[in-house]
């Protein structure tokens, strides 16, 4: 499996790829830009990138054989997820690598702020001696609103209460109970931060709702003389608003680490405003965390193309590797009955809900067996390119809705997954399977809300037949005829001469004769082939 490294990471993170013989490891030699990139990912399995490398959508089309991208930092702004979901390609980020780095430069940001260190040295260094041109101001006392309360933004946070400030932090997805335990303020909403911090840092990702949300409306909200610190995204703010704020004293200060265009141009008016602190995006730029990051991104990556397990991913839910040992039996079952479904359900389904009992009920995860059935069920209903990452994606893009429940009625059987498909909010067709004796034994246990017992391999044969004496003998004389072997035969009825349901896994497909025979008997109904 090749594994392309296209920008510079910790070369422990590297070793440890290069010790596994099922990985052809290709390191780089400088960032490549999207034309150069193509031809070498064409035939990649796995990139790992840091901020320089623009993972776009060309390059993932160029990628075929692309399961996963491995993002040696926080940010995955430079990843097309949409395009690498739709294409069935895991995003992974290392969120742990650089959390305390980048704490640590923003707390550094703030203090340099309050005391204007940066502008002093450079005065020094002009060989001045400017003591009343940099009166600074104490931390002690002062309000820190806090614009997301991630794994960074909380590590600020307690940094700031040590040194004695007041926090007030802001967050869409913060409980008051959160912050209070951190020790934090939770504020209802950013105005309330605007309205009351004297110094605001950001710690948030960008998305439509947070992309240029620091722009003049939001300055105009803010307290006189309020200082800012942006070690995030450069896109949060909108740059001329923030120079038109410094350049009016609203904004008194700001540092900045990051830009909505990497590297700053020369000529960017950022570089003339001397109430302006700028670094060339270090948040991650320590030894300690460039070499966590490479190591977190190395055994993401291997973790996933080895075992299946799923860590730090953006775009596919959280599984570890015991978590995948606990469920991998329920894989083969799920997609069963979703194939056993996708070729027996008529036109017009729009809703699958999956209904988990028993011992299933337990497991820490469902996704992944959710997964499954969807990925069997649109893969026998011939919809192309689908696989565990974009199934739901590609369910919704069709007009199929999902949904799942543990249930705690009582059930026949240790184990039941049970899938119905609705369509026009009428239930069209059920199916339910389970485990016989131990989990390598997986079985469909009920068809149309009836009886049966399938074996999950092969080809089936169904069909409806009248209830009478013979019909068994003249079905396995017609297979044999025809030199089909039946591997396993589940017979059950409703009634004694009434409508019974005949399902056969066969060796092989039967051939048309076969079925245009059974066609023309007035007893036998419904005959159907399905293939497991």
């Amino acid at each position: 499996m090749k594994i392309v490294i296209c920008d510079p990471v910790s070369p422990k993170g590297i070793e440890l790829l290069q010790q596994r013989p099922e990985f052809q490891v290709v390191v780089l030699p400088k960032r490549l830009a999207e034309a150069e990139l193509l031809p070498v990912v064409a035939d990649a399995v796995a990139l790992v990138v840091r901020s320089e490398t623009k993972v776009t959508r060309k390059v993932i089309e160029a990628a075929p054989k692309l399961r996963v991208v491995g993002r040696a930092g926080v940010g995955v702004d430079n990843v097309d997820i949409e395009a690498a979901t739709k294409h069935g390609t895991v995003v992974m980020n290392t969120p742990g690598g650089n959390t305390v780095t980048t704490a640590e430069l923003s707390f550094a940001m703030l203090l340099s702020l309050a005391r204007k260190v940066p502008q002093a040295h450079a005065s020094m260094v002009a060989g001045k001696w400017d003591r009343k041109l940099f009166q600074g101001v104490e931390l002690m006392g002062k309000t820190l609103g806090v614009l997301g309360m991630g794994r960074i933004g909380t590590e600020v946070a307690k940094r700031a209460i040590a040194f004695g400030m007041r926090v007030i932090a802001y967050d869409p997805y913060l409980t008051e109970d959160r912050a209070k335990a951190i020790g934090a303020e939770f504020a209802d909403s950013v105005d309330e931060v605007y309205r009351v911090a004297d110094f605001i840092t950001v710690h948030m990702p960008v998305t439509p709702e947070t992309k240029h949300m620091l722009n003049a409306a939001a300055f105009a909200k803010m307290k006189p003389g309020v200082k800012i610190v942006n070690c995030a995204r450069g896109e949060i703010i909108v740059e001329a608003d923030l120079i038109a704020a410094l350049e009016s004293n609203k904004v008194a200060g700001a540092a900045l680490d990051v830009y909505a265009v990497e590297p700053l141009p020369a000529d960017h008016p950022y570089r003339k405003q001397a109430n302006l602190i700028l670094t060339p995006h270090l948040g991650a730029s320590t030894n300690e965390a460039q070499e966590k990051c490479g190591i977190e991104v190395a055994e993401v990556i291997a973790g996933y193309l080895l075992t299946g397990e799923v860590r730090n991913a953006v775009n596919l839910p959280y599984l570890d590797a015991k978590t995948y040992e606990q469920v991998k039996p329920y894989l083969p079952l799920g997609e069963a009955l979703g194939k056993l479904l996708a070729q027996l359900t008529p036109a017009g389904a729009d809703r699958i809900y999956i209904t988990y009992g028993g011992h299933a009920r337990q497991l820490k995860n469902v996704d992944p067996v959710t997964r499954s059935v969807l990925r069997g069920y649109l893969e026998s209903s011939a919809v192309k390119d689908v696989n565990n990452v974009n199934v739901r994606s590609v369910a919704a893009s069709i007009g199929i809705t999902v949904e799942e429940k543990k249930s705690d009625e009582p059930v026949t059987f240790n184990e039941w997954v049970h899938v119905q498909v609705f369509g026009n909010g009428k239930k069209l067709i059920s199916a339910g399977g389970t485990f016989f004796g131990s989990p390598n034994n997986p079985r469909i246990v009920r068809l149309f809300s009836t009886p049966v017992e399938i074996p999950i391999s092969g080809t089936l044969l169904l069909l409806n037949n009248k209830d009478r004496p013979g019909i068994v003998g003249h079905l396995g004389t017609l297979l044999s005829k025809h030199k089909v072997n039946i591997a396993n035969m589940s017979l059950t009825r409703d009634t004694a001469g009434g409508l019974a349901l005949t399902v056969l896994n066969l060796d092989s497909t039967p051939p048309p004769a076969v079925l245009a025979e059974l066609q023309k008997d007035p007893d036998i109904s419904n005959v159907k082939v399905v293939k497991l």
